[in-house]
């Protein structure tokens, strides 16, 4: 089982230009980064809404990451800030 988790909104993202390129966004739980990213290729063109969507994500996987972070602080582990 990954230590990843991704985020279920972006499951039908895909480059606008109609290649097969996917995004995903995805929080570690462990340790609470957030992980972005474009499979199959560098680059994914996309349209505004799907952009949106993303950008959602991201916002959703912030919210998380602080929360995994808070908690470990809070429990006295080092987070990757205090590296």
């Amino acid at each position: 089982m990954s230590a990843f988790a991704s985020d279920p909104g972006l499951d039908d993202i895909r480059d606008a230009a109609g290649h097969d390129t996917e995004v995903d966004v995805a929080v570690h739980l462990h340790d609470g980064t957030v992980r972005l990213s474009i499979l199959w290729t560098q680059e994914i063109l996309l349209n505004a809404d799907d952009a949106d969507q993303v950008a959602q994500a991201l916002q959703r996987a912030a919210e998380q990451a602080r929360s995994i972070t808070a908690a470990k602080s809070s429990a006295g582990q080092p987070t990757p800030e205090s590296h």
